[in-house]
């Protein structure tokens, strides 16, 4: 397991200013792995930990790699087989929700070429930003993908996103015209992909991925409770049309 992964236990903080303010904060635990060499777990303890293709993108490429690949091709990309590492979290007992992941990918002579950030809302839907971060590891991009019933689609999207290494320290802030900023932030600390790890974060974060997804819920819905404006959404994005 340890050869090519790792564990991150983190908190998740977000912060919002606007209209009024509010902020919340929940812990859970993240993998990065790279997509060429996905962990393997002993057959009793698999239910905690799988990487499908169906999970990300279209969903229906024969393997994350594939997947991925496809979407760089769209857009001039070819990695020509350089290692990709993927920020994400595992399916664990058959359930997976990934607000954000991310995909640090490298050319064939292990040079940065680019960061894809896979975005999923809790509709079920998937959008892919291709970002081309400078030495801090930070970007820009516009935002065209409905994510909180609490904010339209606009504005733009500044996320500094440096590689993980023995600390994970990421940010993403939402600029939108005449409002401050909204801001969500990811910390952690490195431990090795071994099956204690794993086990004592299974024992400590149980149903990891059901627990952030009941989150933004609860969250989502103490804000409608607070008189916070819905946003209309628009119509629906497929995971086909991920771009």
């Amino acid at each position: 397991m340890t050869a090519h992964a790792a564990l991150y236990p983190c908190a998740i903080t977000h912060v919002r200013r606007a209209p009024q303010r509010y902020a919340s904060r929940h812990r859970t635990y993240l993998w990065l792995v790279d997509i060429d060499h996905p962990p393997v777990l002993p057959r009793p303890l698999r239910p905690l930990a799988r990487f499908r293709a169906r999970d990300h993108f279209t969903g229906r490429a024969p393997s994350i790699r594939a997947a991925l690949d496809g979407f760089l091709s769209e857009h001039g990309i070819d990695l020509r087989g350089g290692r990709v590492l993927m920020l994400a979290h595992a399916r664990v007992l058959g359930h997976v929700f990934n607000p954000l992941t991310l995909y640090w990918c490298h050319g064939p002579d292990g040079a940065p070429r680019c960061v894809v950030a896979e975005v999923h809302n809790t509709y079920g839907e998937r959008r892919a930003y291709l970002l081309h971060t400078d030495a801090a590891g930070t970007a820009a991009v516009a935002k065209d993908f409905y994510v909180s019933p609490f904010h339209p689609v606009d504005g733009q999207y500044e996320m500094r996103l440096p590689p993980p290494d023995e600390r994970l320290r990421l940010s993403v802030r939402l600029q939108r015209p005449g409002s401050p900023p909204f801001t969500a932030a990811v910390r952690g600390t490195r431990r090795e992909a071994t099956v204690p790890a794993l086990l004592c974060l299974a024992l400590r974060r149980p149903w990891s991925t059901l627990m952030v997804s009941a989150a933004i819920r609860f969250h989502g819905i103490r804000l409608f409770l607070r008189g916070l404006p819905v946003q209309p959404r628009p119509g629906r994005h497929s995971p086909e049309s991920a771009s």
